[in-house]
Parts: structure tokens; C-alpha cells; sequence
């Protein structure tokens, strides 16, 4: 019983100061959300689920201060009015000096809350949080080198805010931290997430969830949509999602040799040393591994070829690219360029080119082998040079008279060769198959597949349009009838935009793709 009134006391609390904060927030001495913490579970997390998400851990760019840039001022989180500017100085008698980043911060909305930054420059990243509404430094005793001294001077120090300030921050971590387990907490977490902010639907299709295959009625050339809910490569595939725009997170495509036998060809397919590889893999034995193995509860929709697009299918083609590409590393060097496309367009907020900078900054500095892998190669081939580390890149940048954000949006080339071969990922394998088979033709060389997504992938009017065509067993236990078979989950899948796009020359090339409609204009 005690416990009882207890929790009604902390209900009754949680209530008086939340109505009353609706009408007089900014006169009370706290704010609801700085006390959730403080209450039951049973309060405190439903409310903050409706107030935070996993995409408030993405900080928000607020400014840069240098020497031409000489202050800058933003509205906080916590404090509404604040202003930054950079004072440069030399009191270690170093050759270059180092600086004091000033921050004022005033007026905030309550007396408990606080404010959480990130200050990046190419060289370096740090962090700070404010409380007190005065004047607060963050000194640098000294710039690393001359390049890093003339960047700021002319370029500035970054000025990141988490804008769901400390607690809200918090609750973001609290909140993304499932998507990545293998757990059903993490699963909701992933349909949650994706409802939320992509406007996704997840209808419950009768059992069996799996479909009884008939590998007659398969050919080469089908392609495989898949999307992972759960576990590791879940949650990966969630900020994917998200971010491009696709309903899928990953793909593969079918092939038959010349006895008649299906394999599954599919970039970023795990070994036996937890590598991600391209690997062409028989289909009893892929499809086993998806139906009892794979704990990510895949789904899986098989979308056939249209009979006229499967004439011009070259299989001798198809397979040579394949078997010329397996064993190869999954492709890391390209995985991100296929959703940059243009200087703004492509960001969900609070995500921009400055946060993506930052990120590969601090990743370069934690492991610069990972960042060379991912992004340094790629940069380079962007701008002809070979070896620079990324802050190199972003000072070659700036002399270029160009800019990181439209370093970005430069088209990956389907014919750049990287220190371990081309690079695929899982997206660009099935579409440069596709390519070598001359699905493309005639204006294959104008084609680069690289700048796909799996979105791009499926819009493609490639496949099948008449369901009467599809085989018996496509859908055959679900009351709705899709235009394509989805051959598992328990979930029916979408696929916005399917089988709908004619391809032209330099196609994705220069789309955006904003969330939740991923508004597409006709000439991008």
C-alpha cells in the first residue's frame, strides 16, 4: 500500500507540473522534463518516448566562429539566447599559438536544465555541457599544426548542440540502444522508429510466414528485397532506411547455372571469419540460413524480372561479373555516397554536412584505418588525389574554392578501383550485374549504379506488372495480393514507388530524399 500512495504521489506531481507547464513553462523554477528522471518508470519513460528519438543523439550545427566570423549567436536547448566567438592567442610560446573559444549563454527556460555541445574542428573533437547562465570558455593551449591553425582562423571552430539537451540526450541513447539488440524490445524499437519518422506500416500477413518455393518459377536476374528488423544489422538498416528513403535494407540476386541449379548472389554475405563479402552462395543453403539461422527476422519479397526485360538478360554476362566479383570485400568505400546527392537535399535534420565532417573526424581519430576504409579512399578519387588523410581532404577542399558538402555530392564512379578492387556494396553488385547483362542498354555508360539505393533499385521499371503472371505460390496465404511474392516475414512489406521509374542517363545522380514523402522532382 505504500508503495501504492507513493506512486500516486509522484502521478499527481508529474501532473500538476506538467499542466501548469503548459500555460506558465518558462516562469516555473524547473521544467516537467528535467524531473522525469526523477519519477517511477511507469511515468517518466511513456512521456519521454513522446517527447525524444533516437534522432535526437544527432547534434544540430549551429554556427562556426573565427577570425572573419567574428560571433556568432543561436537559441539553446536549455538557454535561449547564446553567443560564441574565438580569441586567439599564444601563451605557451608555441610556434603556431593555440585559442579560447568563448561561450555566453543566458536565459533559460528553467533553473535545472542544461545545455550539451560539440566543438569540432578537422583536428580535433570535444565536448562540454553549461549550467549557469554566464560567460564560459573552452580553452586550446595549442593548434596542432599550422594547418589546423590556419583552418580555424579562416574556417572556424564548429559549434554542434545536442538539442534535446542532457536529459533528453540521455533518453536518446536509452531509446537507440535497442534498435541494435536481438531482442523483441529492440524489434518494436525498430517498427516504432520507423513508423515515427519514415510513416511506415506494419500489417501482421496470416501464417505460415514463409512461402513454400517452387525454384522452377525462379530465374536469372530476380531480384531479392530484404529488410531486417532486429539485432545488429536492424538497427543498422533502420538508420539506412531512414535516411535514403527505401523500404529495404539490403538485397541479393538470383541465378541459375547452366544445369538448372538457383544460387543467390549477394554482397555483404558473412564467411566463416565474420568477414562481409561478395559470395555466391547455392540457394538451399541461403534460404536455410534465412528461414532458421538468421536471428535479424528477416523479410523477404522476390520480385521476378518482366518476361521482355528477361529477354535482354545476358546470363553469361551476369555470371562473369559475378564470379569475377566473388570473395571480394563488401563495398565500404561507396556505402554512403549512393545517399548524398546534393548539397542539402539528402539530410534528415538535424543531420548536414557539417555533422557528417565532424563524425568521419572523430572516427578518423579513433580509428583511422575503419575511416580510410569507409571514406578516405573515396574522397581522394573525388578529388584526384591520392593518400590524404581527411583533414587534408577538407583543407585541399578549401583551397579548391569548393566545400565539403559539395566534395559529397560528387557521383561515385562505377570504374573507380580501390586499394582492394572495385567496390560494391550490396545494392551497386545487383545493379552492376544488371549492367553487365545490358539491362541498361543503351545508356549504360551513362549509368552509374554506385549512386543507387535500394529505393532507386526497386523503382526501376524492371519487373514484373502483371500479377496474373507471378507464380502460384506468390502470396498464395495472404488475403492481400502485392505486385511481387514476399516470400517471408511476419510483417507485409511496402515498397513505395515499385516498379515505376523508365532509367535515364545519370540517373540518382542528383535526387534528394527528405523524409517522411521523400519528395522526388522529375528532373532530378
Amino acid at each position: 500500500m505504500a508503495s501504492s500512495s507513493l506512486f500516486r504521489c509522484f502521478l499527481h506531481f508529474f501532473f500538476f507540473f506538467f499542466i501548469i507547464s503548459q500555460v506558465q513553462a518558462a516562469n516555473l523554477p524547473f521544467h516537467p522534463r528535467d524531473v522525469l528522471p526523477l519519477l517511477p518508470r511507469q511515468v517518466s519513460w511513456p512521456v519521454l518516448n513522446s517527447l525524444n528519438s533516437p534522432a535526437d543523439l544527432l547534434p544540430s550545427f549551429v554556427g562556426s566562429v573565427s577570425s572573419s566570423n567574428r560571433i556568432v549567436d543561436w537559441k539553446g536547448a536549455c538557454f535561449y539566447e547564446n553567443t560564441a566567438w574565438v580569441e586567439f592567442h599564444n601563451k605557451t610560446g608555441s610556434e603556431f599559438g593555440g585559442g579560447t573559444l568563448h561561450i555566453k549563454v543566458s536565459y533559460p527556460h528553467s533553473w535545472t536544465c542544461m545545455d550539451l555541445y560539440v566543438f569540432a574542428t578537422p583536428y580535433r573533437v570535444t565536448w562540454d555541457y553549461y549550467f549557469l547562465s554566464r560567460e564560459h570558455t573552452l580553452e586550446i593551449k595549442e593548434w596542432q599544426d599550422k594547418a589546423e591553425y590556419e583552418y580555424v582562423k579562416n574556417k572556424g571552430i564548429s559549434i554542434f548542440l545536442m538539442q534535446a539537451g542532457m536529459l533528453g540526450t540521455l533518453q536518446a541513447l536509452w531509446d537507440v540502444f535497442p534498435l541494435f539488440t536481438n531482442t523483441g524490445w529492440g524489434e518494436n524499437s525498430n517498427i516504432g522508429f520507423l513508423e515515427k519518422h519514415m510513416g511506415a506500416t506494419f500489417e501482421e500477413r496470416p501464417q505460415p510466414w514463409f512461402t513454400n518455393i517452387s525454384i522452377d518459377d525462379i530465374h536469372s536476374g530476380d531480384f531479392l528485397a530484404i529488410s531486417k528488423i532486429r539485432g545488429r544489422w536492424g538497427g543498422f538498416e533502420t538508420l539506412e532506411k531512414w535516411v535514403s528513403g527505401a523500404y529495404a535494407g539490403h538485397s541479393a540476386v538470383c541465378l541459375k547455372d547452366s544445369e538448372g541449379k538457383l544460387w543467390i548472389g549477394e554482397s555483404g554475405h558473412e564467411n566463416e571469419k565474420g568477414e562481409d563479402i561478395i559470395a555466391i552462395v547455392p540457394w538451399d543453403e541461403w534460404w536455410d540460413f534465412e528461414l532458421n539461422k538468421d536471428d535479424s527476422n528477416p523479410h523477404i519479397a522476390y520480385l521476378p524480372l518482366h518476361p521482355d526485360v528477361r529477354a535482354n538478360f545476358n546470363e553469361t554476362a551476369a555470371w562473369e561479373y559475378a564470379l569475377s566479383m566473388a570473395g571480394k570485400p563488401y563495398g565500404y568505400h561507396n556505402m554512403i555516397f549512393s545517399w548524398i546527392d546534393t548539397i542539402g537535399g539528402n539530410y534528415p535534420p538535424p543531420l548536414d554536412a557539417h555533422l557528417v565532417a565532424s563524425v568521419m573526424t572523430v572516427w578518423s581519430k579513433i580509428q583511422p584505418e575503419y575511416a580510410a576504409n569507409m571514406w578516405n579512399e573515396a574522397l581522394n578519387k573525388r578529388l584526384g588525389t591520392q593518400g590524404l588523410n581527411l583533414s587534408d581532404i577538407l583543407v585541399e577542399t578549401e583551397k579548391r574554392g569548393s566545400s565539403f558538402d559539395e566534395l559529397l555530392t560528387i557521383p561515385e564512379q562505377d570504374n573507380w578501383i580501390y586499394s582492394d578492387g572495385k567496390s560494391t556494396s550490396c545494392i551497386a553488385f545487383v545493379l552492376e550485374l544488371y549492367k553487365e547483362a545490358g539491362l541498361f542498354d543503351p545508356i549504360a555508360d551513362s549509368i552509374q549504379v554506385t549512386e543507387f539505393t535500394i529505393k532507386d533499385a526497386y523503382s526501376l521499371k524492371f519487373f514484373e506488372n502483371d500479377s496474373s503472371r507471378l507464380p502460384k505460390w506468390c502470396n498464395d496465404a495472404d488475403n492481400v495480393k502485392l505486385p511481387y511474392c514476399q516470400i517471408k516475414g511476419k510483417y507485409r512489406m511496402e515498397l513505395p514507388g515499385y516498379n515505376s521509374m523508365d532509367p535515364y542517363a545519370h540517373m540518382n545522380e542528383r535526387c534528394p530524399s527528405m523524409p517522411p514523402k521523400y519528395f522526388r522532382p522529375q528532373n532530378c
